[in-house]
This record gives C-alpha cells, sequence and structure tokens, in this order.
C-alpha cells in the first residue's frame, strides 16, 4: 500500500492555497511550500521552502526530490505553469499530482469546450500521459464553486451595490464547497491513495442556487434596493465566443465560467459524490445560511 508522507504544494499563500496549506499541516503531513524566487512570504517553522524558478525544469525537478505528492493551488492565470511542474514531478519520482482543478465540472465533454476550461484540460491531458509513461498519478478534485469565497469577492453577487446576475432566472442548481473544506478533500486523497488514483473526485457541501442566494443576502441586509438582472445563458455563451475569436478576454472567462457552473447540461451539479470516501459531509440549509451570512461584506453589512 502507497502510503503518502511527504508533500509538496504550490500556490500555498493564494484564496485556495492557504486553506488548503492549513489542512495538510493539520492532517499531520511533511509539508514543502514551493515559491518563486524573491518571495517574501513567513512561513512556519515546521515547513520546509524552496524557491524555484517556475520557467527552469531543473529547478522545479530539484525541489521536488524525495517529495511523495505535489497539491497545485496555482492561480488561475498562471494555469499553464503546471505543465513544467508536472514534468518536474515525473523527473522526481513524485508518486501523486492533484492539479490546480477545484472548481465545475471540466471532465463533463460540453464543460471541457469552454474557453474558461482550456488551460485546466490542456494540464489533464499532461497528466494523463505522464500517468501512461510513468510511475506519477494523478486526483482532480472538483468541488464547484466555493461558497464562502463567492460570497466574499461578489463573485455571486454585488451586494455593495445590491445586484444580482440571475442566470437564466436564477433556478439552476449547482454543487458548492467552502474553502476549508476543498483542504479536507485533499486530505482526503492523499490517504485514500488507491481509490482516487488517475481519476477526478466530486465533493460538495451543498446545491445552491442564485435565487437562494438573493434570499439569504436580502434577509441580512434587507430587501430594499435590491436589483435582480436576469440574463440567458445560452445568448452569453454566443457573445463570448464571438468575442474570443478575435480576443480571449475577462468578459470571456466571466461569461463562459458561469456557463459552466449554472449551464443545465455543463454538470455543474454532481451526480456522483466521494464525500463518503473523503469524509466530507452536507451542509443542512441552516449551516448553509450561516456561512454566507458570515461572508457577506462587512461594509454592506453595515448599511
Amino acid at each position: 500500500m502507497t502510503t503518502i508522507t511527504k508533500v509538496a504544494i504550490a500556490g500555498a499563500k493564494g484564496d485556495l492555497g492557504e486553506p488548503v496549506f492549513e489542512q495538510l499541516l493539520k492532517a499531520g503531513f511533511q509539508v514543502t511550500v514551493i515559491t518563486r524566487k524573491g518571495s517574501s512570504h513567513i512561513w512556519p517553522s515546521n515547513v520546509t521552502v524552496k524557491e524555484v524558478d517556475y520557467n527552469s525544469l531543473d529547478s522545479l525537478t530539484e525541489a521536488l526530490q524525495g517529495q511523495d505528492a505535489v497539491v497545485s493551488a496555482i492561480t488561475t492565470s498562471s494555469l499553464g505553469a503546471q505543465i513544467n511542474l508536472i514534468d518536474a514531478a515525473v523527473k522526481a519520482g513524485v508518486k501523486r499530482f492533484i492539479p490546480s482543478e477545484f472548481g465545475s465540472n471540466t471532465f463533463n465533454e460540453k464543460a471541457s469546450q469552454l474557453p474558461c476550461n482550456k488551460p485546466k484540460v490542456e494540464v489533464q491531458k499532461a497528466l494523463k500521459k505522464a500517468a501512461a509513461e510513468s510511475s506519477l498519478t494523478w486526483t482532480a478534485v472538483l468541488c464547484g464553486p466555493f461558497l464562502d469565497w463567492a460570497i466574499r469577492v461578489g463573485f455571486f453577487a454585488d451586494v455593495k451595490n445590491r445586484t444580482i446576475l440571475m442566470p437564466d432566472g436564477g433556478n439552476n442548481t449547482a454543487s458548492s464547497t467552502t474553502l476549508p473544506t476543498v483542504g479536507k478533500a485533499v486530505v482526503g486523497v492523499l490517504k485514500n491513495f488507491e481509490q482516487t488514483k488517475n481519476r477526478p473526485v466530486f465533493i460538495q457541501e451543498t446545491v445552491i442556487t442564485l435565487r437562494q442566494i438573493a434570499d439569504i443576502l436580502k434577509k441580512y441586509t434587507g430587501t430594499e434596493g435590491w436589483v435582480e438582472n436576469v440574463t440567458s445563458l445560452d445568448e452569453g455563451l454566443q457573445d463570448a465566443l464571438e468575442e474570443n475569436k478575435t480576443a480571449y478576454t475577462p468578459n470571456v472567462f466571466i461569461s463562459t465560467l458561469r456557463v459552466g457552473i449554472w449551464g443545465k447540461d455543463y454538470g455543474g451539479t454532481f451526480q456522483k459524490l466521494d464525500n463518503e470516501l473523503l469524509g466530507i459531509k452536507q451542509l443542512s440549509p441552516a449551516e448553509v445560511e450561516a456561512i454566507v451570512a458570515k461572508n457577506i461584506p462587512t461594509y454592506n453589512a453595515e448599511g
């Protein structure tokens, strides 16, 4: 039986990386942080820090020597850097690679064609190739949008300006998970090596709609002044695909991302879960409401 004890993490100071990093430490793994040269972050004394040049295969390979697993929490804008990281993991003899997926269902055929998911699909192809040609294995953790983060940063709704976008009326469902629980799922993957080998795992704490989100927000911020903008996912997708012919813009990314989350044929509501295997519990409606309420930006909660 393969046992994972030494884990390297890339992107450990990001919105997602930090909670994952904390859960790895809590679970007792020997953690090595992979960071860019010149980084000024301060790390706990029980953590090994390796400064790397992401453009240098030799630099990355040296940093990954002796590691059992690599967890990538690299930000969306830098997903391509994972290709070198995968090659280095192969050269260093790493056993498991968890890429920076952590979102909607990129393994759904329609979702995999969306422009926003292209970098993730390219990483998937690189991992499958590496797994076929070496001893490296992989697991992609799919968790839907981050419930706590999406409220906090205004992805689900602009609480400051009291507006919420309602694609197709806001009643379509999507699986969703909080950031700390994503970290727990990563730990679960590493502790269940064979059961999670070379496949995606699907977790959720809740299935949510934007209509439900809007109702909770109004309950805690008041109902006056809210504007709900109903849009068409199909129209938004067609406009984004047309725009993408000229340039891959932030609008293309966000518009196609919404389709991947809320579109009915894009697999955003997971049908088969790995919650039990990975030790993930689903939230009650009251617990979901508490998480949303807790993460409402304070300047809005204060009126």
